[in-house]
């Protein structure tokens, strides 16, 4: 029998802005519209920069939905050069991939044009479901209707982005709705075969939120949904979970693939209670499995050609990169 393969990337956080026209309430990732709700693009490239140097193959471009939509947060924008949002996130991007770094964008939602546009310089994207269930949690949060994220998720399809998704246990959801969201998402990839992982992801109570005395999901919970997930989605879809939020060591052996991206420079803005395992860590988690490091883009989509032509050439250093550290 072959040893079998846990997967992560070596990654960069970067949280462009807090501000979002979403109210979820379990969220501390959000502020006001205030000084330092945007990040600035000299500390975007020097971030970079930094990660690139301690061999991170991805950015993770991650901020709140919308921010264009809040009250005063144009003015910001208007500070650093930009009268649109999405053309911030562009020039971000563009200045990853000039460092030598695959950027990966979490948006919230976005048109079927702006995804276009955002391809061209995006080995990768993603979206979180949560659920398919109208959940009291969303109340106050238009982008997380759950057939706007569906349609989104598709528009990924029909664009031929890689893409990630995923499931947030514990907003209000029950055993069935977790089923349902899988079916959706399996469905989906059924039709466009463009989903590389869907992550499994437990709610963490947050001090001061709406949601700060919610009970949280156990591990034999997130053991079940693990498991279903196996059940329900393709075999080519990746079942990951975050190390830093769970107990991978157990839960590794209900079907994980995979331990998203961590990052040996920042935190997880929106978990910041919780930092990332060390590499060392990471070895001792998946015990006697082979860790094996990947780039936001997984290799089936790279043997396909589903990037920008531009992309090619980092793409093509990267996996050469990753190539020589498995062998030294």
């Amino acid at each position: 029998m072959s040893q079998r393969i846990i997967t992560f990337s070596k990654n960069i956080f970067l949280p462009l802005t807090t501000i979002c026209r979403n109210r979820c309430s379990y969220c501390c990732f959000r502020t006001p519209v205030q000084e330092g709700c945007l990040m600035a693009p000299e500390i975007v490239g020097r971030t970079i920069r930094q990660g690139a140097g301690l061999g991170c193959t991805e950015a993770l471009f991650t901020f709140g939905e919308r921010p264009e939509l809040e009250p005063g947060f144009d003015s910001f924008l208007r500070r650093i050069g930009y009268e649109r949002f999405i053309d911030y996130v562009y020039a971000m991007c563009r200045c990853s991939i000039e460092c030598g770094v695959l950027p990966h964008t979490n948006a919230g939602i976005l048109t079927y044009d702006e995804m276009a546009r955002l391809r061209e310089v995006n080995a990768s994207m993603g979206i979180m479901l949560e659920t398919t269930a109208d959940v009291p949690a969303h109340r106050n949060s238009p982008g997380k209707q759950p057939k706007v994220r569906l349609a989104m998720i598709e528009d990924a399809g029909a664009l031929k982005i890689p893409f990630t998704t995923g499931l947030l246990l514990g907003i209000g959801e029950t055993k069935s709705d977790r089923e349902e969201s899988l079916y959706a998402i399996r469905d989906l990839h059924r039709r466009y075969r463009h989903i590389q992982e869907v992550i499994i992801q437990n709610f963490c109570p947050k001090p001061g939120t709406a949601m700060a005395d919610s009970s949280v999901p156990t591990t034999d919970e997130i053991c079940a949904t693990i498991r279903l997930a196996k059940e329900i989605l393709p075999k080519d879809i990746a079942i990951q979970i975050p190390p830093n939020l769970l107990d991978a060591r157990t839960l590794i052996p209900c079907g994980v693939d995979d331990l998203g991206g961590v990052s040996p420079l920042t935190i997880d803005y929106v978990n910041p209670e919780h930092p990332w395992p060390a590499m060392e860590r990471l070895r001792e988690i998946v015990k006697n499995a082979q860790l094996k490091e990947r780039l936001c883009i997984y290799p089936q989509f790279i043997d396909r050609g589903w990037y920008h032509p531009d992309l090619q050439p980092l793409i093509n250093r990267l996996v050469h990169t990753l190539e020589q550290r498995k062998q030294s």
